[in-house]
């Protein structure tokens, strides 16, 4: 063998000496000079980490959240209460109940995981317009009810409180028993 060949054989088998490609050579020393700047940028010039680009998107949602809640028109228990006296107001939001509320408190507010939405009683508010609004739009954290504020227009949670209130004192079967605080004029001026 002579030291000007450009390739080697052993057993048989030639192994040229071809160069790399020129792209492929591109592509890893591209790739070297972008792992050097992304090392320089976030390691040691202190760019945002995952977990502040998280604390960034979560605050965006918070201010979201906070716009939307305000940009809702001011409720007040006479308001609400000429918003679900409308005719026909409280039945659409029967669908509402069965899709979101009804695995929770049955299909006839009878109580299941939830409360029972039915009686007099109450864990979270007095039981006015205002209050199951709230409860709805907010849902309550601790015991396991999602917010629905999200999810739901503002119209949409208007009529699923009108036909909760429309429903209140029916007294159906299997009721689970009181929960909470009793509301002696909950029943009076629906």
């Amino acid at each position: 063998m002579s030291e000007d060949k450009k390739y080697h054989e052993y057993d048989g088998i030639v192994e040229h000496d071809n160069p790399l490609p020129t792209w492929w050579l591109w592509t890893f020393f591209l790739t070297i000079i972008f792992a050097f700047i992304y090392f320089i940028h976030y390691e040691i010039a202190g760019g945002p980490t995952l977990q502040d680009e998280l604390k960034i998107s979560l605050g965006e949602i918070e201010k979201m959240k906070g716009s939307s809640v305000k940009s809702s028109p001011t409720e007040s228990e006479d308001s609400l209460a000429g918003e679900f006296n409308k005719p026909g107001f409280a039945e659409s939001g029967a669908a509402a109940y069965v899709a979101k509320c009804a695995a929770c408190h049955g299909q006839d507010m009878q109580g299941l995981i939830g409360p029972n939405l039915v009686d007099k009683f109450w864990i979270h508010g007095k039981g006015t317009r205002l209050d199951i609004v709230k409860v709805i739009r907010d849902g309550v954290a601790d015991k396991g009810m999602p917010p629905w504020g999200p999810v739901l227009k503002n119209e949409e949670i208007y009529a699923l409180a009108a036909y909760i209130i429309s429903k209140k004192g029916t007294n159906p079967p299997g009721a689970k028993p009181a929960q909470g605080e009793p509301v002696e004029n909950y029943l009076e001026g629906k």
